[in-house]
């Protein structure tokens, strides 16, 4: 971009006759440059200097504004194009940019409008606007009509027969997709890894990769298909490691939709230092920082806990869109910095910017975990009230939380009876979550049964019941309630921890002996429970409900799956180096009070992130203030 405007400036100030080359020309040119480094702002600067704009140029920047996803912008020129008197009337290849705009919106309204505009101007029957329409068709979701298209063409290419593999796909008929794909004479690369992209949006990963690794050959956008398939369905380290291989094979550079997929990845599992590997790979390439990429940068430092580094990536971006600001706001409720996350709002705000669902979710958030429920509050009513926005189930559930955490349980259980959709399980579990904190142990029983109604295997609900039964005196009912457990195969979800270590993401589970270092870990959190009992540790052994003795509960309590991790931390980084450790439920109260006291005893940060927020752990402090 630097050396284009270089030679903009030149063609500025030494201006070439219109005889020698036309400005329509020259714009073309700047125009396609732009869109290639994802500056639509400036493509549409050069486009709106011209007097006179030609069908070539309204193409290309209706390519441009397509191809980078501005599906708005796209409409919007097109609808300027038909309007102006002196614009040039649109052809076939306007209308496969603009058919990809309604794709992209799923507007089948807008896609019925203009196919009427083909037909009226005689395209109907052009082999690239018929890709389109049936790509467009499938894609709005009016799959007869896609199919009926696609029938009646009088001529096919490979792209034809693509858009139908890939229209069959996205509309669930795998298997047919299939029989066309393997009847294909010419398979080409976009075929195949349509395909695996059909196979992995249905979650059919082996299928896919079966099919990944029987291609003869591989471009970057095969690679894509089968990463982002990964990422798409939670399979996180194996998107890392088919990365990894290709960064090996080396037949292929990664592109800004594989490096957005594998920083999707780094994000879940906190791969701190792989997501830094991505960031300076893009700026020792000098690679434009896109709005998807951007984005997709700062989601990965916010959710591994570097929320100063997704700022700064987030100051960096030039063009800023919702999902930005929601991401950052997002990423410093989930760090605890309620204040900040509600300036980012006002921010957004002066932008001319409208909040989505996510915006609101991240700012409920942060009342939630600072403990400001008027605010929060205030946050929920906005929503519909100035910005047309109908809270979901999420956003119910994050206000009984906050109403809950707050010990205003009364007011918690009539906002969920006041919901116009049916309370989940989640939205209850927020509630029993309040009724543990306070012990309402007569509503907590009530609730508990509510969430049975929706959930029978739900086994937070039975430890629970197990614990106020016991804690009542109720011992035959506690049992009851375990035998029910063990009869009905209900099963807990079982903690698990990832850390990052020389570019490798490690798993831990409680009780876990698996790793070649369990030995070792086993010692040092041995060790480290002594020098905790010294420092006026005091392990909570009431967390464990098994009906065993004080000493095997410690021991249960010791191999809770943050610990492991962090003590293969503290074994394999030098000294003073940041532990980061992420983990899928919410970290207990005895391992809240452990990690502070590890701290101290190791001084060094602990940085967890459990399913709700961020906890860094210093000297004996949590940031979380020990309200979570």
């Amino acid at each position: 971009m630097a050396h284009l405007l270089q030679i903009q400036t030149q063609l500025i100030t030494l201006p070439i006759p219109t005889s020698v080359i036309h400005p329509n020309i020259i714009a073309v040119k700047l125009i396609g440059v732009c869109a290639s480094h994802a500056n639509l702002r400036h493509a549409a600067l050069v486009f709106d200097t011209l007097p006179t704009p030609n069908i070539f140029t309204y193409n290309t920047i209706l390519r441009a504004f397509a191809q980078n996803n501005h599906w708005i912008h796209t409409l919007q020129y097109f609808n300027s194009q038909l309007s102006s008197p002196d614009a040039p009337g649109p052809d076939e290849y306007t209308f496969t940019s603009v058919l990809k705009a309604c794709s992209g919106l799923s507007s089948a309204v807008d896609g019925e409008k203009i196919h009427g505009l083909v037909a009226k101007l005689g395209l109907e029957s052009n082999v690239f606007v018929q890709n389109s329409l049936v790509d467009m068709y499938f894609k709005v979701g009016s799959f007869l009509v896609a199919q009926k298209l696609f029938d009646e063409m009088p001529e096919r290419d490979v792209v034809s027969w693509n858009t139908l593999v890939s229209g069959l796909c996205l509309c669930g008929h795998v298997n047919k997709a299939r029989r066309v794909f393997d009847s294909l004479v010419d398979k080409t690369l976009v075929s195949w890894s349509t395909m695996i992209s059909g196979y992995a949006k249905l979650g059919r990963l082996e299928d896919a990769r079966q099919l990944f690794d029987e291609m003869p050959e591989r471009n970057v956008v095969c690679w894509n298909a089968m990463i982002a398939g990964y990422a798409q369905n939670e399979k996180y380290s194996e998107a890392i490691e088919l990365f990894r291989r290709m960064q090996q094979m080396g037949a292929a550079g990664p592109n800004d939709v594989t490096l957005t997929s594998v920083l999707s990845a780094c994000a879940h599992l906190g791969a701190l230092d792989l997501g830094k590997w991505i960031d300076k790979f893009i700026s020792r390439h000098r690679k434009e920082l896109s709005l998807f990429l951007g984005n997709a940068l700062a989601d990965m430092y916010a959710k591994c806990g570097c929320i100063l580094e997704a700022r700064r990536i987030f100051d960096k971006m030039q063009e800023r869109d919702v999902i930005s600001w929601s991401i950052i706001i997002t990423g410093l409720a989930m760090h605890g910095h309620a204040n900040e996350a509600f300036g980012c709002f006002f921010e957004m705000l002066k932008c001319g910017l409208k909040p989505n669902e996510v915006t609101f979710m991240g700012l409920l958030t942060a009342c939630t975990h600072a403990g400001l429920v008027d605010k929060g509050l205030n946050y929920f009513n906005t929503m519909n009230r100035e910005y047309g926005i109908r809270p979901a189930v999420e956003h119910y559930g994050c206000v009984v939380d906050l109403l809950s955490r707050a010990g205003r349980l009364d007011e918690a259980e009539s906002l969920i009876n006041s919901m116009p959709m049916k309370p989940n399980v989640v939205v209850w579990g927020a509630l029993l979550g309040g009724c543990q904190i306070y012990k309402d142990t007569w509503r907590g029983e009530r609730v508990v049964h509510r969430i049975l109604e929706l959930d029978s295997e739900h086994s937070g609900s039975y430890v629970y019941l197990a614990k106020i039964y016991t804690s009542m005196g109720r011992l035959d009912e506690a049992a009851r309630c375990r035998l029910r457990m063990q009869d009905d195969g209900v099963l807990r979800t079982p903690g698990c921890s990832w850390i990052e270590v020389d570019n490798t993401v490690y798993e831990f589970f409680m009780g876990d002996r698996s790793h070649p270092w369990s030995d070792k870990i086993y010692s040092k959190i041995k060790e480290l429970g002594l020098k905790m009992k010294l420092a006026g540790y005091k392990p909570n052994t009431d967390l464990v409900v098994h009906s065993i003795d004080e000493e095997e509960k410690e021991d249960a309590l010791s191999t809770h799956s943050e610990k492991l991790a962090i003590a293969f931390g503290i074994l394999t980084t030098p000294d003073g180096t940041t532990i980061r450790v992420v983990k899928n439920l919410r970290v207990c109260d005895d391992c809240h009070d452990a990690i502070k006291i590890i701290s101290t005893i190791v001084e060094r940060e602990i940085i967890v992130r459990d399913r709700s927020r961020f906890h860094h752990f210093r000297s004996g402090k949590c940031s979380c203030n020990d309200y979570w």
